[in-house]
């Protein structure tokens, strides 16, 4: 059995709700693993697993919009405590620990100090489809295209093997990135969907001109997550977070509205929820995931929300129905079987990927 590091972003949810399933896969096969992640991630896998707390980058919005500024002023801000966590790290999980393989879910840490051990390097994410996967978009987001692939090839310049989930396969650009359905946590697979009459509506806290819009629709009920309250606003009904709570609105809804986040839009589709997205500005990637989405006719995406947006979603609601019944419904079986394979390849055969099969 091997001795991992798996670095883990601790930006959102979606990172540690991917990274907890094949955790608790690598521990049940006997792998001796410690996770480096901060935040979010910090706190929603340390009650399972050995969870050493890293200083990581944050990123600050105000009405669904990213502000250059203070996400920079708040990196800054943390800049020391980054630099003695890195050395912490790299004594505690690298020096003593020494790890045979590395996996990195997008967190720059791990990744860095993988490479500068030459230890073998194994990226899991969703965020690398726009470095190594081919996809269409429209000319107006060539340059923000460009300037992510940019910035993950900081994040995480040299992995050996890339590992991506997408819910839209495109082509490949090399040998060492093969596609994967979305990990899906056990919890949403185990359930059973159903259609009541409410809509589901996520959102950052401060997305005002999403709420002004939903009370023009009187004739519907939206159960609102993310600002972490629980009262009625005529047909707003605010719900504090809780995990069993959001997942069973989640389950019985009839439609999704939300920010254009990875985790959510992927348990959606796998629960037949049609979904309009609403890319956060400055975040290509959510801009990426709102086209995919579009393109594949499962729900409407909607960079700068106006009210007959969400007009239009509602009324096209039978034929996004329609087309999620085809929808490609699985489990994680197949990139947890391909991580095994890729373990007990060994490290110094990492190198040598194309006798891989590339399984979709």
């Amino acid at each position: 059995m091997a001795r991992i590091v798996y670095g883990v972003s601790g930006e959102g949810s979606g990172h540690s709700s991917r990274a907890r399933e094949i955790l608790s896969h690598l521990s049940k096969s006997g792998h001796e693993v410690k996770v480096a992640s901060y935040d979010r991630g910090y706190r929603n896998l340390s009650d399972q697993f050995d969870v050493h707390e890293i200083t990581g980058l944050t990123i600050v919005s105000i009405d669904n919009k990213i502000s250059p500024i203070r996400t920079l002023l708040e990196n800054l801000k943390g800049l020391p405590d980054g630099v003695k966590s890195f050395r912490k790290t790299r004594r505690q999980l690298f020096k003593q620990f020494k790890p045979e393989f590395v996996i990195t879910d997008f967190e720059p840490t791990t990744a860095y100090l993988a490479n500068y051990y030459k230890i073998p390097l194994i990226s899991l994410d969703n965020q690398h489809r726009m470095r190594y996967m081919e996809y269409s978009r429209p000319s107006e987001f060539a340059k923000d295209a460009l300037v992510t692939e940019a910035v993950i090839k900081a994040m995480v310049p040299k992995p050996d093997v890339s590992l991506v989930t997408t819910f839209h396969f495109g082509k490949i650009k090399n040998h060492h990135t093969f596609l994967f359905p979305p990990i899906l946590r056990e919890a949403v697979l185990s359930l059973t969907p159903s259609v009541k009459d409410h809509i589901l509506v996520y959102a950052t806290s401060g997305f005002e001109t999403l709420l002004d819009q939903l009370k023009d629709y009187s004739r519907e009920t939206f159960v609102v997550y993310g600002y972490d309250k629980d009262e009625q606003d005529g047909n707003i009904q605010y719900r504090p977070f809780s995990k069993t709570g959001f997942l069973d609105d989640l389950a019985s809804c009839k439609a999704v509205i939300a920010t254009a986040g990875f985790t959510l839009i992927t348990e959606s589709l796998y629960l037949a929820k049609p979904y309009l997205a609403l890319p956060m500005k400055g975040q290509f990637e959510q801009a990426l995931n709102a086209l995919m989405l579009n393109e594949l006719g499962y729900g409407k995406a909607s960079f700068d929300l106006k009210k007959d947006d969400i007009a239009t979603f509602l009324y096209q609601l039978p034929a996004y129905n329609e087309n999620l019944i085809d929808y490609p419904r699985q489990g994680n079986q197949k990139i947890t079987a391909f991580i095994d394979d890729l373990l007990e390849a060994g490290g110094d055969k990492l190198q040598n990927v194309s006798r891989y099969s590339n399984r979709k």
